[in-house]
Protein backbone atom coordinates (compact mmCIF):
# COMPACT_ATOMS: atom_id res chain seq x y z
CA UNK A 1 0.00 0.00 0.00
CA UNK A 2 2.82 2.41 0.87
CA UNK A 3 4.48 1.61 -2.41
CA UNK A 4 1.28 2.34 -4.31
CA UNK A 5 0.84 5.66 -2.51
CA UNK A 6 4.42 6.67 -3.22
CA UNK A 7 4.05 5.82 -6.88
CA UNK A 8 0.91 7.94 -7.13
CA UNK A 9 2.62 10.90 -5.48
CA UNK A 10 5.66 10.57 -7.72
CA UNK A 11 3.48 10.51 -10.78
CA UNK A 12 1.57 13.56 -9.62
CA UNK A 13 4.79 15.46 -8.89
CA UNK A 14 6.26 14.41 -12.21
CA UNK A 15 3.18 15.61 -14.06
CA UNK A 16 3.39 19.03 -12.36
CA UNK A 17 7.10 19.27 -13.05
CA UNK A 18 6.63 18.39 -16.71
CA UNK A 19 3.72 20.80 -17.08
CA UNK A 20 5.74 23.74 -15.75
CA UNK A 21 8.73 22.75 -17.91
CA UNK A 22 6.48 22.49 -20.98
CA UNK A 23 5.03 25.94 -20.19
CA UNK A 24 8.54 27.37 -19.98
CA UNK A 25 9.46 25.78 -23.31
CA UNK A 26 6.38 27.33 -24.88
CA UNK A 27 7.18 30.75 -23.42
CA UNK A 28 10.73 30.45 -24.73
CA UNK A 29 9.36 29.76 -28.22
CA UNK A 30 6.98 32.72 -27.98
CA UNK A 31 9.80 34.97 -26.77
CA UNK A 32 12.05 33.81 -29.59
CA UNK A 33 9.48 34.77 -32.21
CA UNK A 34 8.80 38.07 -30.45
CA UNK A 35 12.50 38.85 -30.79
CA UNK A 36 12.40 37.77 -34.44
CA UNK A 37 9.38 39.99 -35.05
CA UNK A 38 11.18 42.90 -33.38
CA UNK A 39 14.13 42.57 -35.77
CA UNK A 40 11.81 43.27 -38.73
CA UNK A 41 9.86 45.91 -36.75
CA UNK A 42 6.62 43.92 -36.57
CA UNK A 43 6.94 44.46 -32.82
CA UNK A 44 8.11 47.95 -31.87
CA UNK A 45 10.76 48.24 -29.16
CA UNK A 46 9.47 51.72 -28.37
CA UNK A 47 5.81 50.61 -28.28
CA UNK A 48 3.75 48.48 -25.92
CA UNK A 49 3.13 44.77 -25.53
CA UNK A 50 0.18 43.33 -23.53
CA UNK A 51 -0.34 46.72 -21.89
CA UNK A 52 3.30 47.18 -20.84
CA UNK A 53 6.26 48.85 -22.43
CA UNK A 54 7.80 46.34 -24.82
CA UNK A 55 11.18 46.36 -23.07
CA UNK A 56 9.48 45.88 -19.67
CA UNK A 57 7.36 42.97 -20.92
CA UNK A 58 10.39 41.28 -22.49
CA UNK A 59 12.40 41.81 -19.31
CA UNK A 60 9.69 40.27 -17.12
CA UNK A 61 9.42 37.21 -19.36
CA UNK A 62 13.19 36.75 -19.36
CA UNK A 63 13.46 37.01 -15.57
CA UNK A 64 10.54 34.62 -15.07
CA UNK A 65 12.02 32.02 -17.39
CA UNK A 66 15.49 32.42 -15.92
CA UNK A 67 14.16 31.79 -12.41
CA UNK A 68 12.01 28.87 -13.60
CA UNK A 69 14.87 27.14 -15.42
CA UNK A 70 17.21 27.58 -12.47
CA UNK A 71 14.51 26.11 -10.24
CA UNK A 72 14.25 23.03 -12.49
CA UNK A 73 17.92 22.32 -11.97
CA UNK A 74 17.81 22.87 -8.20
CA UNK A 75 14.69 20.70 -7.72
CA UNK A 76 16.28 17.96 -9.77
CA UNK A 77 19.52 18.21 -7.82
CA UNK A 78 17.65 17.97 -4.51
CA UNK A 79 15.72 14.94 -5.72
CA UNK A 80 12.33 16.61 -5.37
CA UNK A 81 11.43 15.46 -8.87
CA UNK A 82 12.66 12.19 -10.41
CA UNK A 83 15.22 12.86 -13.16
CA UNK A 84 18.20 11.03 -14.64
CA UNK A 85 20.94 13.62 -15.15
CA UNK A 86 24.36 12.68 -16.39
CA UNK A 87 27.58 13.50 -14.60
CA UNK A 88 28.22 16.62 -16.74
CA UNK A 89 26.43 18.85 -19.23
CA UNK A 90 29.30 18.25 -21.67
CA UNK A 91 32.08 20.32 -23.16
CA UNK A 92 29.96 21.56 -26.08
CA UNK A 93 27.49 23.24 -23.72
CA UNK A 94 30.38 24.44 -21.58
CA UNK A 95 32.05 26.02 -24.59
CA UNK A 96 28.80 27.72 -25.62
CA UNK A 97 28.15 29.21 -22.20
CA UNK A 98 31.79 30.13 -21.82
CA UNK A 99 31.70 32.07 -25.11
CA UNK A 100 28.42 33.85 -24.28
CA UNK A 101 29.42 34.88 -20.77
CA UNK A 102 32.92 35.72 -21.95
CA UNK A 103 31.49 38.18 -24.48
CA UNK A 104 29.27 39.72 -21.81
CA UNK A 105 32.19 39.99 -19.39
CA UNK A 106 34.41 41.64 -22.00
CA UNK A 107 31.77 44.24 -22.89
CA UNK A 108 30.91 45.04 -19.28
CA UNK A 109 34.55 45.35 -18.23
CA UNK A 110 35.67 47.37 -21.25
CA UNK A 111 32.69 49.70 -21.69
CA UNK A 112 30.56 49.79 -18.54
CA UNK A 113 33.44 49.71 -16.04
CA UNK A 114 35.75 51.66 -18.34
CA UNK A 115 38.71 49.27 -18.02
CA UNK A 116 39.65 49.55 -21.68
CA UNK A 117 40.66 46.86 -24.14
CA UNK A 118 43.05 45.00 -21.83
CA UNK A 119 40.55 45.03 -18.98
CA UNK A 120 37.85 43.80 -21.33
CA UNK A 121 39.98 40.87 -22.47
CA UNK A 122 40.82 39.92 -18.89
CA UNK A 123 37.20 40.29 -17.76
CA UNK A 124 35.93 38.27 -20.69
CA UNK A 125 38.40 35.46 -20.16
CA UNK A 126 37.70 35.39 -16.43
CA UNK A 127 33.89 35.31 -16.66
CA UNK A 128 34.04 32.91 -19.61
CA UNK A 129 36.23 30.52 -17.62
CA UNK A 130 33.83 30.67 -14.67
CA UNK A 131 30.87 29.88 -16.95
CA UNK A 132 32.80 27.07 -18.64
CA UNK A 133 33.67 25.29 -15.42
CA UNK A 134 30.25 26.02 -13.91
CA UNK A 135 28.77 24.10 -16.83
CA UNK A 136 31.31 21.30 -17.24
CA UNK A 137 32.05 20.34 -13.61
CA UNK A 138 28.63 20.08 -11.85
CA UNK A 139 26.02 17.46 -12.59
CA UNK A 140 24.04 17.92 -15.79
CA UNK A 141 20.92 19.36 -14.17
CA UNK A 142 22.89 22.18 -12.51
CA UNK A 143 25.37 22.68 -15.36
CA UNK A 144 22.60 23.01 -17.96
CA UNK A 145 20.14 25.20 -16.08
CA UNK A 146 22.16 27.56 -13.89
CA UNK A 147 24.19 29.32 -16.66
CA UNK A 148 21.13 29.44 -18.94
CA UNK A 149 18.84 30.84 -16.24
CA UNK A 150 21.45 33.37 -15.18
CA UNK A 151 21.84 34.55 -18.78
CA UNK A 152 18.09 35.10 -19.23
CA UNK A 153 17.77 36.79 -15.84
CA UNK A 154 20.75 39.04 -16.60
CA UNK A 155 19.24 40.37 -19.83
CA UNK A 156 15.82 40.63 -18.17
CA UNK A 157 17.20 42.79 -15.37
CA UNK A 158 19.10 44.90 -17.88
CA UNK A 159 15.81 45.67 -19.60
CA UNK A 160 13.80 46.15 -16.40
CA UNK A 161 16.33 48.47 -14.76
CA UNK A 162 16.56 50.63 -17.87
CA UNK A 163 20.23 49.94 -18.51
CA UNK A 164 19.14 49.23 -22.07
CA UNK A 165 16.01 51.23 -22.82
CA UNK A 166 14.04 51.93 -25.99
CA UNK A 167 16.21 54.96 -26.85
CA UNK A 168 19.51 53.35 -25.84
CA UNK A 169 22.49 53.55 -28.16
CA UNK A 170 26.13 52.67 -27.78
CA UNK A 171 29.24 53.73 -29.69
CA UNK A 172 32.24 51.56 -28.71
CA UNK A 173 35.04 53.75 -27.40
CA UNK A 174 37.77 51.35 -28.51
CA UNK A 175 36.97 51.67 -32.22
CA UNK A 176 39.26 54.03 -34.19
CA UNK A 177 36.23 56.10 -35.17
CA UNK A 178 33.71 55.63 -32.35
CA UNK A 179 30.96 57.56 -34.12
CA UNK A 180 31.18 55.35 -37.21
CA UNK A 181 29.87 52.29 -35.33
CA UNK A 182 26.73 52.73 -33.25
CA UNK A 183 24.47 50.03 -31.85
CA UNK A 184 20.83 50.80 -31.05
CA UNK A 185 18.30 49.08 -28.80
CA UNK A 186 16.14 48.21 -31.80
CA UNK A 187 19.00 46.00 -33.03
CA UNK A 188 20.67 44.76 -29.85
CA UNK A 189 17.58 43.96 -27.74
CA UNK A 190 15.91 41.56 -30.23
CA UNK A 191 19.10 39.55 -30.70
CA UNK A 192 19.63 39.39 -26.93
CA UNK A 193 16.05 38.17 -26.52
CA UNK A 194 16.42 35.52 -29.24
CA UNK A 195 19.74 34.24 -27.86
CA UNK A 196 18.36 34.07 -24.32
CA UNK A 197 15.16 32.34 -25.40
CA UNK A 198 17.08 29.71 -27.36
CA UNK A 199 19.33 28.93 -24.41
CA UNK A 200 16.49 28.92 -21.85
CA UNK A 201 14.25 26.87 -24.14
CA UNK A 202 17.04 24.33 -24.62
CA UNK A 203 17.55 24.01 -20.85
CA UNK A 204 13.80 23.78 -20.19
CA UNK A 205 13.40 21.10 -22.86
CA UNK A 206 16.18 19.09 -21.21
CA UNK A 207 14.42 19.46 -17.86
CA UNK A 208 11.12 18.37 -19.42
CA UNK A 209 12.83 15.22 -20.68
CA UNK A 210 14.33 14.48 -17.26
CA UNK A 211 17.85 15.34 -18.51
CA UNK A 212 19.96 12.38 -19.61
CA UNK A 213 19.72 11.09 -23.19
CA UNK A 214 16.04 11.93 -23.59
CA UNK A 215 16.54 15.45 -22.31
CA UNK A 216 19.43 16.07 -24.67
CA UNK A 217 17.39 14.85 -27.61
CA UNK A 218 14.46 17.11 -26.72
CA UNK A 219 16.78 20.09 -26.29
CA UNK A 220 18.39 19.46 -29.68
CA UNK A 221 15.00 19.00 -31.34
CA UNK A 222 13.78 22.30 -29.91
CA UNK A 223 16.77 24.20 -31.27
CA UNK A 224 16.42 22.57 -34.69
CA UNK A 225 12.67 23.23 -34.88
CA UNK A 226 12.93 26.85 -33.74
CA UNK A 227 15.69 27.61 -36.23
CA UNK A 228 13.87 25.84 -39.05
CA UNK A 229 10.63 27.69 -38.32
CA UNK A 230 12.55 30.96 -38.04
CA UNK A 231 14.13 30.44 -41.47
CA UNK A 232 10.75 29.67 -43.02
CA UNK A 233 9.21 32.65 -41.24
CA UNK A 234 11.91 34.98 -42.57
CA UNK A 235 11.39 33.70 -46.13
CA UNK A 236 7.63 34.10 -45.84
CA UNK A 237 8.11 37.59 -44.39
CA UNK A 238 10.40 38.60 -47.27
CA UNK A 239 7.91 37.37 -49.87
CA UNK A 240 5.01 39.01 -48.02
CA UNK A 241 6.95 42.29 -47.79
CA UNK A 242 7.65 42.30 -51.54
CA UNK A 243 4.01 41.48 -52.28
CA UNK A 244 2.82 44.24 -49.92
CA UNK A 245 5.10 46.83 -51.48
CA UNK A 246 4.72 45.79 -55.12
CA UNK A 247 1.11 44.68 -55.40
CA UNK A 248 -0.32 48.17 -55.81
CA UNK A 249 2.07 49.38 -58.55
CA UNK A 250 1.99 46.02 -60.37
CA UNK A 251 -1.83 45.83 -60.51
CA UNK A 252 -2.60 49.44 -61.32
CA UNK A 253 -5.01 49.98 -64.22
CA UNK A 254 -6.06 46.36 -64.80
CA UNK A 255 -9.09 45.96 -67.07
CA UNK A 256 -11.01 42.78 -67.89
CA UNK A 257 -13.33 42.31 -70.87
CA UNK A 258 -13.49 41.52 -74.57
CA UNK A 259 -11.43 43.86 -76.68
CA UNK A 260 -9.77 45.76 -73.81
CA UNK A 261 -6.34 44.18 -74.26
CA UNK A 262 -3.89 45.14 -77.00
CA UNK A 263 -3.17 42.68 -79.80
CA UNK A 264 0.17 40.89 -79.62
CA UNK A 265 1.89 39.69 -82.79
CA UNK A 266 3.47 36.24 -82.60
CA UNK A 267 5.77 35.24 -85.43
CA UNK A 268 7.83 32.19 -86.39
CA UNK A 269 9.93 31.68 -89.54
CA UNK A 270 8.14 34.42 -91.45
CA UNK A 271 4.62 33.51 -90.37
CA UNK A 272 2.81 35.75 -87.91
CA UNK A 273 -0.57 35.99 -86.24
CA UNK A 274 -2.18 38.32 -83.72
CA UNK A 275 -3.53 37.41 -80.28
CA UNK A 276 -6.14 39.67 -78.69
CA UNK A 277 -6.00 39.41 -74.93
CA UNK A 278 -9.24 39.65 -72.88
CA UNK A 279 -7.27 41.21 -70.01
CA UNK A 280 -5.38 44.47 -70.09
CA UNK A 281 -2.64 44.49 -67.46
CA UNK A 282 -0.61 47.64 -68.15
CA UNK A 283 2.33 46.85 -65.90
CA UNK A 284 2.88 43.48 -67.57
CA UNK A 285 1.88 44.36 -71.15
CA UNK A 286 3.35 47.84 -71.63
CA UNK A 287 6.85 49.03 -72.18
CA UNK A 288 8.16 52.55 -72.06
CA UNK A 289 6.03 54.84 -74.22
CA UNK A 290 4.99 58.48 -74.21
CA UNK A 291 1.45 57.39 -75.13
CA UNK A 292 1.05 54.84 -72.32
CA UNK A 293 -0.51 55.95 -69.06
CA UNK A 294 1.44 53.32 -67.13
CA UNK A 295 5.00 52.28 -67.92
CA UNK A 296 5.36 48.49 -67.88
CA UNK A 297 7.96 45.76 -67.82
CA UNK A 298 6.87 43.57 -70.75
CA UNK A 299 10.20 43.79 -72.66
CA UNK A 300 12.07 42.94 -69.45
CA UNK A 301 9.85 39.89 -68.84
CA UNK A 302 10.48 38.67 -72.38
CA UNK A 303 14.21 39.18 -71.99
CA UNK A 304 14.27 37.27 -68.69
CA UNK A 305 12.32 34.34 -70.16
CA UNK A 306 14.63 34.08 -73.17
CA UNK A 307 17.68 34.26 -70.95
CA UNK A 308 16.52 31.34 -68.81
CA UNK A 309 15.34 29.29 -71.79
CA UNK A 310 18.63 29.82 -73.60
CA UNK A 311 20.69 28.95 -70.55
CA UNK A 312 18.70 25.75 -69.94
CA UNK A 313 18.91 24.69 -73.61
CA UNK A 314 22.69 25.17 -73.51
CA UNK A 315 23.51 23.67 -70.12
CA UNK A 316 21.14 20.73 -69.69
CA UNK A 317 22.26 18.62 -72.70
CA UNK A 318 25.93 19.37 -72.02
CA UNK A 319 25.60 18.76 -68.29
CA UNK A 320 23.65 15.52 -68.60
CA UNK A 321 26.01 14.27 -71.29
CA UNK A 322 29.04 15.03 -69.11
CA UNK A 323 27.38 13.28 -66.17
CA UNK A 324 26.68 10.19 -68.30
CA UNK A 325 30.31 10.00 -69.37
CA UNK A 326 31.70 10.54 -65.88
CA UNK A 327 29.33 8.07 -64.25
CA UNK A 328 28.91 5.31 -66.80
CA UNK A 329 32.01 5.34 -69.02
CA UNK A 330 34.97 7.04 -67.31
CA UNK A 331 37.08 5.06 -64.88
CA UNK A 332 36.66 6.33 -61.33
CA UNK A 333 40.01 7.77 -60.38
CA UNK A 334 42.09 10.89 -60.39
CA UNK A 335 40.45 12.34 -63.50
CA UNK A 336 36.90 12.05 -62.19
CA UNK A 337 37.99 13.43 -58.80
CA UNK A 338 39.54 16.48 -60.47
CA UNK A 339 36.39 17.06 -62.52
CA UNK A 340 34.24 16.78 -59.39
CA UNK A 341 36.35 19.33 -57.53
CA UNK A 342 36.33 21.65 -60.55
CA UNK A 343 32.55 21.53 -60.99
CA UNK A 344 31.98 22.23 -57.30
CA UNK A 345 34.41 25.14 -57.48
CA UNK A 346 32.69 26.55 -60.58
CA UNK A 347 29.28 26.39 -58.93
CA UNK A 348 30.68 28.36 -55.98
CA UNK A 349 32.32 30.96 -58.22
CA UNK A 350 30.84 34.48 -57.84
CA UNK A 351 28.58 35.53 -60.68
CA UNK A 352 30.66 38.61 -61.44
CA UNK A 353 33.52 36.31 -62.52
CA UNK A 354 31.24 34.69 -65.10
CA UNK A 355 30.20 38.16 -66.19
CA UNK A 356 33.82 39.20 -66.70
CA UNK A 357 34.43 36.02 -68.70
CA UNK A 358 31.42 36.79 -70.90
CA UNK A 359 32.49 40.40 -71.40
CA UNK A 360 36.07 39.45 -72.30
CA UNK A 361 35.49 36.27 -74.31
CA UNK A 362 31.93 36.25 -75.68
CA UNK A 363 30.91 39.84 -76.34
CA UNK A 364 33.72 40.61 -78.85
CA UNK A 365 33.00 37.47 -80.92
CA UNK A 366 29.34 37.80 -81.89
CA UNK A 367 29.39 41.03 -83.89
CA UNK A 368 31.97 42.89 -86.00
CA UNK A 369 32.32 45.38 -83.18
CA UNK A 370 32.12 44.52 -79.45
CA UNK A 371 28.48 44.75 -78.47
CA UNK A 372 26.44 43.35 -75.63
CA UNK A 373 23.85 40.86 -76.79
CA UNK A 374 21.12 38.49 -75.67
CA UNK A 375 23.14 35.51 -76.91
CA UNK A 376 26.15 36.49 -74.78
CA UNK A 377 23.88 36.69 -71.74
CA UNK A 378 22.35 33.29 -72.53
CA UNK A 379 25.72 31.59 -72.84
CA UNK A 380 27.10 33.25 -69.72
CA UNK A 381 24.13 32.16 -67.61
CA UNK A 382 24.32 28.73 -69.25
CA UNK A 383 27.92 28.39 -68.05
CA UNK A 384 26.75 29.36 -64.56
CA UNK A 385 24.05 26.69 -64.62
CA UNK A 386 26.23 23.97 -66.17
CA UNK A 387 28.21 22.96 -63.02
CA UNK A 388 25.05 22.37 -60.98
CA UNK A 389 23.50 20.29 -63.75
CA UNK A 390 26.65 18.14 -63.90
CA UNK A 391 26.74 17.72 -60.12
CA UNK A 392 23.07 16.86 -59.64
CA UNK A 393 22.84 14.65 -62.73
CA UNK A 394 25.89 12.70 -61.67
CA UNK A 395 24.61 12.24 -58.13
CA UNK A 396 21.20 11.16 -59.44
CA UNK A 397 22.81 8.56 -61.73
CA UNK A 398 25.06 7.26 -58.97
CA UNK A 399 21.95 6.83 -56.80
CA UNK A 400 20.37 4.47 -59.37
CA UNK A 401 20.91 0.93 -57.96
CA UNK A 402 23.41 -1.23 -59.81
CA UNK A 403 20.81 -4.01 -59.83
CA UNK A 404 18.96 -2.08 -62.54
CA UNK A 405 22.04 -2.08 -64.75
CA UNK A 406 22.79 -5.73 -64.05
CA UNK A 407 19.24 -6.80 -64.82
CA UNK A 408 19.31 -4.89 -68.09
CA UNK A 409 22.68 -6.38 -69.05
CA UNK A 410 21.40 -9.88 -68.23
CA UNK A 411 18.70 -9.41 -70.86
CA UNK A 412 21.35 -8.71 -73.48
CA UNK A 413 20.69 -4.98 -73.71
CA UNK A 414 23.62 -2.81 -74.80
CA UNK A 415 25.20 -0.33 -72.41
CA UNK A 416 23.83 2.74 -74.19
CA UNK A 417 20.34 1.27 -74.32
CA UNK A 418 20.58 0.56 -70.58
CA UNK A 419 21.59 4.15 -69.93
CA UNK A 420 18.87 5.55 -72.15
CA UNK A 421 16.03 3.27 -71.05
CA UNK A 422 16.91 2.49 -67.41
CA UNK A 423 19.41 4.88 -65.85
CA UNK A 424 18.21 8.18 -67.31
CA UNK A 425 14.49 7.70 -66.52
CA UNK A 426 15.35 6.74 -62.93
CA UNK A 427 17.70 9.71 -62.54
CA UNK A 428 15.53 12.30 -64.31
CA UNK A 429 13.70 13.58 -61.17
CA UNK A 430 17.07 14.36 -59.58
CA UNK A 431 18.29 16.07 -62.74
CA UNK A 432 15.17 18.23 -62.90
CA UNK A 433 15.64 19.14 -59.23
CA UNK A 434 19.12 20.42 -60.00
CA UNK A 435 17.82 22.45 -62.94
CA UNK A 436 15.10 23.97 -60.72
CA UNK A 437 17.69 25.07 -58.16
CA UNK A 438 19.95 26.49 -60.86
CA UNK A 439 17.17 28.41 -62.59
CA UNK A 440 16.26 30.03 -59.30
CA UNK A 441 19.78 31.41 -59.13
CA UNK A 442 20.40 32.53 -62.70
CA UNK A 443 16.95 34.12 -63.18
CA UNK A 444 17.79 36.78 -60.61
CA UNK A 445 21.45 37.39 -61.49
CA UNK A 446 22.34 40.96 -62.31
CA UNK A 447 26.14 41.22 -62.47
CA UNK A 448 26.60 39.02 -65.57
CA UNK A 449 23.86 40.92 -67.40
CA UNK A 450 25.50 44.27 -66.72
CA UNK A 451 28.60 43.08 -68.55
CA UNK A 452 27.17 40.92 -71.33
CA UNK A 453 23.57 41.76 -72.23
CA UNK A 454 22.25 44.99 -70.70
CA UNK A 455 20.81 47.51 -73.11
CA UNK A 456 18.35 50.25 -72.34
CA UNK A 457 16.38 49.63 -69.18
CA UNK A 458 13.17 51.19 -70.53
CA UNK A 459 12.29 50.25 -74.10
CA UNK A 460 8.92 50.21 -75.93
CA UNK A 461 6.92 46.98 -75.96
CA UNK A 462 7.33 46.72 -79.72
CA UNK A 463 11.12 46.56 -79.36
CA UNK A 464 11.13 43.49 -77.14
CA UNK A 465 13.35 40.55 -78.03
CA UNK A 466 11.41 38.93 -80.93
CA UNK A 467 13.52 35.81 -81.11
CA UNK A 468 10.98 33.46 -82.71
CA UNK A 469 10.15 35.86 -85.53
CA UNK A 470 13.78 36.66 -86.37
CA UNK A 471 15.10 33.29 -87.54
CA UNK A 472 16.40 33.45 -91.11
CA UNK A 473 17.28 30.45 -93.30
CA UNK A 474 20.05 30.55 -95.87
CA UNK A 475 22.00 28.16 -98.08
CA UNK A 476 25.37 29.24 -96.73
CA UNK A 477 26.85 28.55 -93.29
CA UNK A 478 25.67 28.85 -90.60
CA UNK A 479 22.38 28.24 -92.53
CA UNK A 480 20.27 29.71 -89.69
CA UNK A 481 20.76 33.24 -88.35
CA UNK A 482 18.88 35.36 -85.88
CA UNK A 483 19.88 39.04 -85.70
CA UNK A 484 17.73 39.50 -82.58
CA UNK A 485 20.09 37.31 -80.56
CA UNK A 486 22.99 39.63 -81.26
CA UNK A 487 21.18 42.75 -80.04
CA UNK A 488 21.34 44.19 -76.54
CA UNK A 489 18.12 43.99 -74.57
CA UNK A 490 16.87 44.25 -71.02
CA UNK A 491 15.75 41.84 -68.30
CA UNK A 492 13.96 42.17 -64.98
CA UNK A 493 17.08 42.01 -62.73
CA UNK A 494 18.91 44.51 -64.92
CA UNK A 495 15.93 46.88 -65.03
CA UNK A 496 15.41 46.59 -61.28
CA UNK A 497 19.06 47.46 -60.69
CA UNK A 498 18.83 50.53 -62.89
CA UNK A 499 15.55 51.72 -61.39
CA UNK A 500 16.48 51.30 -57.73
CA UNK A 501 20.16 52.20 -57.73
CA UNK A 502 20.47 54.72 -60.53
CA UNK A 503 16.99 56.27 -60.67
CA UNK A 504 16.80 55.74 -64.43
CA UNK A 505 13.02 55.57 -64.26
CA UNK A 506 12.79 59.35 -63.86
CA UNK A 507 13.89 59.73 -67.46
CA UNK A 508 11.33 57.18 -68.72
CA UNK A 509 8.21 58.88 -67.44
CA UNK A 510 7.87 56.88 -64.23
CA UNK A 511 6.26 59.06 -61.58
CA UNK A 512 7.25 57.02 -58.53
CA UNK A 513 10.54 55.22 -59.14
CA UNK A 514 10.45 53.45 -55.77
CA UNK A 515 6.96 52.04 -56.34
CA UNK A 516 7.91 50.98 -59.86
CA UNK A 517 10.95 49.20 -58.44
CA UNK A 518 8.83 47.26 -55.94
CA UNK A 519 6.42 46.31 -58.71
CA UNK A 520 9.33 45.08 -60.82
CA UNK A 521 10.64 43.07 -57.88
CA UNK A 522 7.22 41.43 -57.46
CA UNK A 523 7.07 40.53 -61.14
CA UNK A 524 10.60 39.09 -60.98
CA UNK A 525 9.57 37.02 -57.97
CA UNK A 526 6.52 35.79 -59.87
CA UNK A 527 8.61 34.85 -62.92
CA UNK A 528 11.06 32.88 -60.79
CA UNK A 529 8.21 31.10 -59.00
CA UNK A 530 6.65 30.32 -62.39
CA UNK A 531 9.89 28.65 -63.50
CA UNK A 532 9.90 26.73 -60.22
CA UNK A 533 6.32 25.60 -60.87
CA UNK A 534 7.20 24.37 -64.35
CA UNK A 535 10.22 22.53 -62.98
CA UNK A 536 8.28 20.94 -60.13
CA UNK A 537 5.52 19.82 -62.51
CA UNK A 538 8.14 18.31 -64.81
CA UNK A 539 9.75 16.47 -61.91
CA UNK A 540 6.41 15.11 -60.77
CA UNK A 541 5.70 13.93 -64.31
CA UNK A 542 8.93 11.93 -64.46
CA UNK A 543 8.34 10.56 -60.98
CA UNK A 544 4.84 9.42 -61.90
CA UNK A 545 6.12 7.69 -65.04
CA UNK A 546 8.83 6.00 -63.00
CA UNK A 547 6.28 4.82 -60.41
CA UNK A 548 3.72 3.55 -62.88
CA UNK A 549 6.22 1.80 -65.08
Amino acid sequence: MASATETSVVRGDTSTYESIAALTVGLAAVLFFLGLAATVELVSITGTLVGLQTMTALGLLLVFMGVAVTGFGLFSYQGIFPTEPRASAGFVAAGLFGALWGLIGALVAAETLGLGLVGGVVGGLGLGAVAFFATALPREDIGSTLPAGALAAFFGLVFLLGVVGPEWSWSPANFPDAQAVTFFAATVAPFAVMASSLVVGWAAAKAYGGFGARGRHLGAYLLVYLNAIAIIAVLVALVAFVVFKGFGPATEGIEVGLGVGPATTIGLLGFSFDIAWPVYWPFLMNGASLFADITGVFPAIVGTVWLVVGAVVLSVPLGVGAAIFLTEYAEQGRFTNVVEVATNALWSTPSIVFGLFGAAFLVPRFTPRPQKSLLAGMITLGFMLLPLVVITAREAMIAVPDEYRDASAALGVSKWQTIRSVVLPAAMPGVVTGVILGVGRIAGETAPLLLTMGGGSFIPAGQRAKVLNSFQLSLSPPFVTNPELTQATTALPYQLWQVVLTGTGQTAGVNDVTAFGWGTALVLLGVVLAFYAVGIATRQYFRSKLTYE
